[in-house]
């Protein structure tokens, strides 16, 4: 059996982070494995706090698992702290861990902000430069690439600019664009491609970009190709958000989990 493993903060409400990832590599089919490197207390409404864990034991948990339970593609979600962006980078190279997605959270589905703004640049410095594939919102992508990111033309040109920064594709995510179609924008090797669907009208989006990027990685710990990895990720999130639950209080509600993965070929994986 294969193994994915994510490096992200835990979620109360379920929805995002560790526990939504973990749920997404169970409908994959591949064993999750988890560094956790904050704790938050969040529902659907918001963020009501956060505190990260030390760095120290955030490297501990890296070494343990890559020691014993080496992953075959890993993500990163929550990192919070330049500290532990350091500690995370220094993990992956230290170990070369394979098919690394980087999902650079900043903010919360909710608009609380989830990583230190002193950190931001080490992202771009540090664990761009070691990703497989760097997943960011528009938000993320302005941050990262210091440029205007609100239309694909802008998007495709955002993702250029990652490769340039050393990461090997990057996928640049079109959920905040305008208008009732929601454009995703592929690059890596030369190469562009434009995953284009309808936008299904819902407040229950808590969880989109963690699921999405954990969908992604448990694809390439399957062995598949990023391309396909990418496809059937985005179509398991569109799938689990038109069949949200619908639970919470009138905030952000998290997607519906059970839908089932994408289809496996006979012996993949194994």
């Amino acid at each position: 059996m294969r193994v994915a493993l994510t490096i992200a903060g835990s979620d109360s409400g379920g929805g995002a982070g560790m526990q939504a990832d973990l749920k997404t590599f169970h409908q994959f089919g591949v064993f999750g494995t988890s560094v956790i490197t904050a704790v938050t207390a969040q529902n659907t409404v918001g963020v009501q706090a956060w505190q990260a864990l030390p760095a120290t034991l955030v490297t501990q948990q890296i070494d343990a698992l890559a020691t014993d339970l080496p992953p075959d593609a890993l993500k990163s979600g929550m990192l919070g702290s330049g500290e532990l962006v350091e500690a995370v980078a220094a993990g992956i190279a230290r170990y070369q861990l394979p098919h690394y997605v980087l999902d650079p959270v900043m903010v919360a589905t909710s608009g609380d902000r989830l990583l230190e703004r002193a950190a931001e640049d080490l992202i771009a410095r540090r664990l761009v430069p070691l990703a497989s594939l760097v997943t960011p919102n528009l938000d993320e992508a302005r941050i990262l690439v210091q440029d205007d990111v609100q239309t694909p033309e802008q998007m495709e040109r955002a993702g250029r600019a990652l490769l340039r920064m050393g990461a090997r594709a990057a996928l640049v995510k079109g959920g905040h664009l305008e208008g009732d179609e929601i454009v995703d924008v592929l690059v890596s090797d030369g190469a562009v491609r434009r995953f284009a669907r309808a936008r299904i009208d819902t407040t229950s989006t808590h969880g989109t970009g963690c699921t999405l990027s954990a969908g992604i990685a448990a694809g390439l710990a399957l062995g598949r190709p990023l391309e396909q990895a990418v496809a059937d990720a985005l179509d398991f999130v569109h799938r689990a958000i038109a069949a949200a639950p619908g639970l919470g209080r009138g905030g952000h509600g998290p997607l519906n989990h059970f839908v089932p993965g994408p289809p496996r070929p006979p012996n993949e994986g194994l």
